[in-house]
């Protein structure tokens, strides 16, 4: 059976500003730690009217510091927005206050339209395509954890501190083949946006599995299934509330970014006949039900996909709403374990 963990993008909702957005991230983060979810992890956003963690290192530090148990980290950081060294420094750092707790998922993306990427990244001078550049800043940051820059190479004489604090495991994201490949060739884990990619959940976290090479970060492979769910005590309930994430994702098709709307703005809203054809070809990605329903949904899937973990992402509008659905998805899957103990041989 999958483990479950957490995806949070602190939504912002127009009852909810993104102040108190990230407060609720601290409180659904105690909740989690409570039910016992693996690991919750934040991302990395910029200029969007409905996700208020644009600074993930300071989340995790507050959420790491608010709980006990749970790991916390990253998913992820835009490596492309940020200086190799800067990222090991920060994340040493959080190592060295929360030894064993901390993850470092690492992005592509600049999470955030070409304007925004522009002003996070026009005082850097490098001018190539993105892909080379983000391989070139991995294998910097690589090198500044394991120390292995030439002997004539002027970083050698640099100090990463705190120097007595390891990076965390690194994760890389990706919702195609190749974060999926590169992640197996280095030994890292991996993890697979299934709740925005087109391409086959399957495919790549099969592929990642198969082509596994133990490293020094990593000595088996660990993929994590990254899901949107949505669930409630009933399908009635479930439907209503999956109604923001519905209509939040077709005004974000439409290069509409506002906050995340209330099931009573979306259910006014009139759609049209191709408007619900979009969205419920949006909702083969987006997993709406009771705690029972949704869990054989991913059930199958994680089956198909060999997820270690399935990691929820709640587009909820109310706060007490989105805490009730982790927790009747934590009460599906510890039920299971449960039966699962009690058929064992005394």
């Amino acid at each position: 059976m999958a483990g479950l963990s957490i995806l949070d993008l602190s939504f912002v909702t127009d009852a909810t500003p993104p102040s108190a957005s990230l407060r609720n991230s601290v409180d659904l983060a105690q909740t989690a730690d409570r039910l016992g979810y693996i690991r919750y992890w934040v991302a990395e956003h910029h200029s969007l009217a409905s996700v208020a963690s644009s600074a993930p290192e300071v989340i995790i530090a507050r959420l790491a510091a608010a709980t006990s148990r749970i790991r916390v980290g990253a998913g992820g950081v835009m490596l492309p927005n940020h200086a190799p060294l800067m990222v090991a420094e920060r994340f040493r750092t959080l190592e060295a206050f929360f030894p064993g707790r901390v993850d470092l998922g690492l992005g592509r993306a600049p999470g955030t339209d070409q304007t925004t990427a522009y002003a996070l990244r026009r005082h850097q001078t490098r001018d190539q395509d993105a892909e080379a550049d983000f391989l070139q800043r991995l294998q910097e940051l690589i090198l500044w954890e394991t120390g292995e820059f030439p002997s004539s190479h002027p970083f050698r004489k640099i100090a990463v501190m705190p120097d007595d604090a390891p990076l965390p495991p690194i994760f890389l994201l990706g919702s195609s083949d190749y974060s999926a490949e590169l992640s197996a060739q280095l030994g890292f884990g991996f993890a697979f946006a299934h709740h925005f990619a087109g391409y086959d959940a399957a495919a790549a976290m099969l592929a990642y599995r198969a082509g596994f090479t133990p490293s020094r970060w990593r000595a088996k492979p660990h993929a994590i299934l990254a899901v949107a769910a949505i669930v409630a005590d009933t399908e009635a309930e479930a439907e209503r509330l999956a109604s923001s994430a519905d209509y939040n994702w077709l005004r974000r098709s439409r290069g509409e970014y506002h906050a995340l709307p209330s099931p009573e703005e979306a259910l006014a809203h009139p759609y049209t006949e191709a408007e619900r054809d979009f969205v419920m070809r949006h909702r083969r990605q987006l997993f709406v039900g009771t705690p029972d329903a949704v869990k054989t949904r991913l059930d199958a899937l994680a089956s198909a996909t060999q997820a270690d973990e399935i990691m929820i992402a709640s587009a909820i509008y109310d706060h007490e709403a989105r805490k009730r659905s982790y927790e009747l998805m934590a009460g599906a899957y510890a039920a299971e374990s449960s039966m699962a103990r009690e058929g064992e041989p005394a």
